[in-house]
């Protein structure tokens, strides 16, 4: 049963992504909840008649009581029908319906819209560009992704657990007084509009509140991330104190606006308790009143005292209810910063996949400021024939690994063509780009899953044996088999940490490598390749980059000038353009900024000044 329910929506289902979403909040949600429309009429449905099953037995009550003014003979007799009738209606029909709705909440609602809206708010940040998450936290996109979704869920929930419910109570609390006494309506209405004003200030105050706080907790998560994430840092520094300073300052921001959000909650309950006190006494007193003068019965009274009660009982719940969901509001409203956030980079109309027969590389006039007027790359253009070897030299800041960003569309140019096979990197897919380039990173950076899973990522339809063959090439399967995690996996099933921390740098560099021979791209970047390694690995190493490189098309960056010295061509980069090009023995000979790098090197590093 609970499975037919949790069933009723699939939050994988197929849609139509958004590459720009809505920018107001109701707009954002409508999105979300869009798969939910059937399940929210429903909802509302049984939250109308759960609402109205309580004032029928509120009016039950009161006519039980009038008709006990009579002999008990008389009551069985005259009104079985109706009490057999009260009994399977408070046995049967209201269980039932509080059952499916409650079902309808929590099996339907709760577990499947923030499951929803956590799925696709997760792939659409997965599509921003690289210079997007380099604008931001880590540790604040994952709490946004993470907390804006359990929003959406407990707003909708509250809204047809609460909103719904009070709505439907109220207007069948109206209709029982009216239908008694049109004048036991006039206190509970100005109440209402007393009740209005009390929330509407509740409200702004709330959502202003509540968004300083959500921002003040993002702030905090933010900081103690980075604090986590660099902690070698930290340790290697001896910045605890700065580190728990820097920490102390967004707890203290997150403390005083919390505090200011809860002032709110206080007055809230106190104006809540002066109200009902005055619905109450009115309401009551009215009702007696009525009594006194013959215009109203027992039963009327008992009920009017048992609907004051309830109420009484349900505006607190009610409050709070609306307060949630204009807090939980405001958490959608910031996290909507970084999840509504349109994609910038994204495939042309009409984009196809990029096939690879030579890989020629051409780059054309190609700038790239990073939006700045100096750095990055300035109109350079170069052509990397089929199989050539080239090594890109150069000071730091150069442009060296920015030229290879551009060649995978980390960024888009901002002038300029790069071409693959006479193919517009532009106006192809992503994906098919990236797919057909092999790259290792000075700075290599593992999932924190398994050493086999790091290494299959690089092709996910490996088989073991061509994953256990590509940790061989890359000298990586003999410490593998020495690895063991605290979970006790080992070998290829140890885990390795975040972003490989309980490897050395040579051991993640190795796992790199391995990942890298087993796609086996057409083109090969190397940016720092065999930096972190020692020596004597290098040189075990540099066999296997040779033989990688066999009839592919290679880019790579090196500061150790001997590990390019052999390549076909070697291209000088200064201030984001070439300015020299040819072989080591030509750049020797030309006695120019090769020449000079070169002269000044020690222990084979570049010197960057």
């Amino acid at each position: 049963m609970f499975k037919k329910f949790e069933n009723l929506v699939d939050p994988f289902c197929d849609y139509d992504e958004n590459t720009t979403p809505p920018t107001t909040v109701i707009g954002f949600i409508s999105e979300y909840c869009q798969p939910f429309r059937t399940v929210f009429a429903v909802a509302g449905i049984l939250a109308m008649l759960a609402a109205l099953s309580e004032i029928v037995l509120i009016y039950a009550v009161g006519w039980l009581v009038d008709v006990m003014q009579g002999t008990p003979d008389n009551l069985l007799d005259q009104h079985s029908a109706i009490l057999i009738g009260l009994a399977l209606f408070v046995l049967i029909f209201k269980p039932a319906i509080h059952m499916i709705d409650v079902m309808i909440l929590n099996n339907t609602l709760m577990t499947n819209v923030a499951t929803l809206a956590r799925w696709r708010s997760h792939k659409h940040v997965l599509r921003q560009s690289i210079g997007w998450f380099e604008n931001d936290f880590a540790g604040r996109i994952a709490n946004r992704v993470m907390q804006t979704p359990r929003s959406i869920g407990e707003v909708t929930f509250q809204i047809f657990d609460a909103m719904s419910y009070s709505l439907a109570y109220f207007v069948g609390a109206f209709l029982l007084l009216i239908n008694e006494d049109w004048r036991l309506s006039i206190p509970l209405a100005i109440w209402v509009v007393c009740y209005g004003i009390l929330m509407k200030w509740i409200v702004v105050n709330v959502e202003a509140r509540s968004s300083a706080s959500s921002d003040a907790r993002s702030e905090l998560n933010g900081r103690v991330v980075d604090s986590y994430t660099n902690i070698h840092s930290v340790k290697m520094f001896a910045n605890e104190g700065d580190e728990l300073a820097y920490a102390k300052e967004a707890i203290v921001s997150t403390r005083e606006t919390v505090g200011l959000e809860m002032r709110v909650y206080s007055l809230m309950d106190f104006g809540i308790n002066i109200l009902n006190g005055l619905m109450t006494v009115s309401l009551v007193g009215w009702a007696i009143y009525l009594w006194t003068i013959g215009a109203a019965s027992a039963g009327l009274v008992v009920a009017a005292i048992t609907l004051v009660l309830r109420l009484s009982a349900m505006t607190g719940w009610i409050m709070w209810a609306i307060t949630n969901i204009f807090s939980e509001l405001g958490v959608i409203r910031e996290g909507m910063q970084t999840i509504a956030q349109p994609v910038a980079m994204l495939d042309a109309p009409d984009a196809k996949p990029l096939t690879v027969s030579k890989a020629l590389i051409e780059f054309k006039s190609v700038t790239h400021h990073y939006g700045r007027t100096a750095g990055g790359i300035d109109d350079l253009s170069v052509t990397i024939l089929p199989g050539e070897k080239v090594g890109l030299v150069g000071r730091s800041g150069a442009g060296k690994s920015t030229l290879l960003k551009l060649l995978l569309r980390f960024y888009d140019l901002e002038q300029g063509k790069i071409l693959i096979d006479g193919q517009d990197i532009l106006t192809v897919q992503q994906d098919s780009l990236r797919g057909q380039i092999g790259i290792v990173q000075q700075e290599s950076s593992l999932l924190h899953r398994s050493i086999r899973d790091n290494i299959a990522y690089g092709d996910r339809s490996a088989s073991e044996d061509a994953i256990i063959q590509a940790s061989k090439k890359a000298h990586a399967y003999d410490f593998i088999q020495d690895l063991c995690d605290p979970k006790g996996n080992s070998g290829f099933q140890a885990e390795v940490g975040e972003r490989g921390v309980k490897l050395s740098g040579g051991q993640r560099q190795r796992i790199s490598l391995a990942r890298v021979v087993l796609k086996n791209a057409p083109i090969l970047l190397l940016d720092e390749a065999t930096s972190a390694l020692d020596s004597e690995v290098e040189a075990a190493i540099q066999e296997t980059l040779y033989s990688m490189m066999q009839g592919k098309t290679v880019v790579a960056i090196a500061h150790r000038l001997s590990t390019i010295a052999q390549m076909d061509r070697i291209l000088v980069m200064d201030q984001g353009r070439i300015v020299e090009q040819g072989t080591h023995d030509a750049l020797l000979s030309k006695g120019g900024l090769y020449a000079d790098l070169w002269a000044r090197q020690s222990g084979g590093f570049l010197k960057t000044d």
